[in-house]
């Protein structure tokens, strides 16, 4: 009895232990991925666009405190007390929506960043998901966040070709959109 007991429990060590070896990790720098996605090239260049128009709006709220400033400085001397206080409140209140302006403009340019690239980050982790399912990976680890502080990068299979290739994304391409990015 003990000897089965014994014969049982060394086969299940040798079938975890074996188990253990047979599992499959592997890792990813999934902003690469996403700089190497056309979509994100796209998103940049719509995101341009869109801090242009804000800028122009700020630039036209410059040049209007900057008309009236100088008008004022101008005529500063001819306005009788109650037109000067008048003229001094209107350039801070002025000055004050021109701040406001610049403070949602730049909210406003975060959260239309935010939501061009959600859709990218979607359809990266999705190819990384499909990639990781057909390999069988236990894990996969992402690189690009920066909080491991050791892997022995041998003992993880890089994905980041099986994932391009999953979103038809030729490594030439690849390598160009990380050298235009300064990676």
């Amino acid at each position: 009895m003990k000897k089965a007991i014994k014969l049982t429990l060394a086969v299940a060590l040798m079938m975890s232990a074996t188990s253990l070896f047979a599992q499959k990790f592997g890792r990813i720098n999934t902003q690469e991925i996403i700089v190497t996605m056309p979509e994100t090239k796209e998103m940049q260049t719509n995101l341009e666009a869109y801090a242009k128009d804000l800028e122009a709006n700020i630039e036209t709220i410059n040049v209007e405190f900057n008309n009236k400033l100088q008008e004022f400085q101008k005529n500063m001397n001819t306005y009788s007390d109650a037109v000067r206080n008048l003229k001094q409140k209107e350039l801070q209140e002025l000055q004050l929506r021109s701040e406001e302006f610049s403070r949602v403009a730049q909210e406003d340019y975060h959260k239309k960043q935010n939501e061009l690239l959600a859709p990218i980050i979607e359809k990266a982790r999705e190819a990384i998901n499909k990639v990781a399912a057909a390999g069988s990976y236990l894990v996969i680890f992402d690189t690009s966040a920066g909080s491991m502080a050791y892997f022995d990068e041998a003992a993880l299979t890089d994905i980041a070709p099986e994932v391009r290739k999953e979103l038809g994304i030729s490594e030439e391409a690849a390598a160009a959109a990380l050298n235009a990015n300064g990676r």
